[in-house]
């Protein structure tokens, strides 16, 4: 069963460079497609160019929490992005207070504009959340992050803030840490996770998984997410493909999604 990297940065460097091979890599590891995720806007062209040259790229636009000082984009501006066919999601967005300090209320500003792009276009959210699992919550509660619907990438947190992101009705999305040995508390949570919110992703080129941690990452390896997965639940591999193929497709409605 193919795999879909539902979080990667085919953009960045060490990556855009290597493109066909990464893309060869992919059909070489049933990787059947990826969303290439936006960090900010003046990088979103480039995000954008890749879905538009390849039939199973996606793209998402949105300013992730730890760029400072960039294009501030309103909801107006970002709805106005999203209408592109080939944007499927807003983010990513978020909080995140653990690379910057003091004075953050920018950040929660940012989010919350785009919770409201996201409920106005109606697609939905690429949520990041680092040292900031309260707030990101509150203001998602606040700002009805509900009735737009979107996924907890790179879950990192507790039990309990997945149980809480999953009653607004998110998914939670599981990359290569979740096969790090230490990482007890998210392989609990992947374990506790219903099996229809769940999502894979790798993140790439950051958080490689075992075996290729250290290593530069790239869509590919997301099969080696899946494979942490179902050793933890207990099922089969091609489940776990299956499953999270149906649950990305179902979340983020792709069209004329290649499988």
């Amino acid at each position: 069963m193919p795999f879909i990297d539902s979080h990667c940065h085919l953009d960045f460097p060490g990556l855009a460079e290597n493109l066909p091979d990464v893309l060869a890599q992919m059909r070489h590891n049933d990787v059947a497609g990826a969303l290439c995720v936006s960090v900010n806007l003046a990088e979103f062209p480039q995000v954008l160019a890749l879905a538009e040259q390849h039939p199973n790229i996606y793209a998402s636009v949105g300013v992730h929490p730890d760029y400072e000082g960039v294009e501030e984009p309103d909801a107006a501006r970002l709805v106005e992005l999203a209408r592109h066919s080939r944007v499927i999601a807003i983010g990513e967005t978020g909080l995140d207070y653990f690379r910057l300090k003091g004075d953050l209320e920018w950040q929660r500003t940012r989010f919350r504009n785009h919770i409201r792009a996201a409920r106005e276009c109606g697609k939905p959210l690429i949520v990041h959340t680092r040292e900031a699992a309260a707030d990101t919550l509150r203001i998602m509660a606040e700002e009805n992050a509900a009735e737009a619907g979107g996924v907890m990438h790179c879950f990192t947190e507790t039990w309990e803030v997945a149980e809480a992101a999953l009653a607004m009705g998110f998914y939670i999305s599981f990359s290569g840490i979740v096969t790090f040995k230490n990482a007890k508390q998210i392989k609990d949570v992947a374990q506790r996770t219903p099996l229809e919110r769940v999502l894979i992703e790798t993140d790439a080129p950051y958080l490689a998984p075992v075996p290729h941690r250290g290593k530069l990452n790239q869509p590919a390896y997301v099969k080696h997410v899946a494979e942490e997965i179902a050793s933890l639940r207990g099922i089969s591999v091609d489940e776990v493909g299956r499953r999270t193929t149906e649950n990305f497709e179902r979340l983020f409605k792709p069209e004329k999604f290649e499988k």
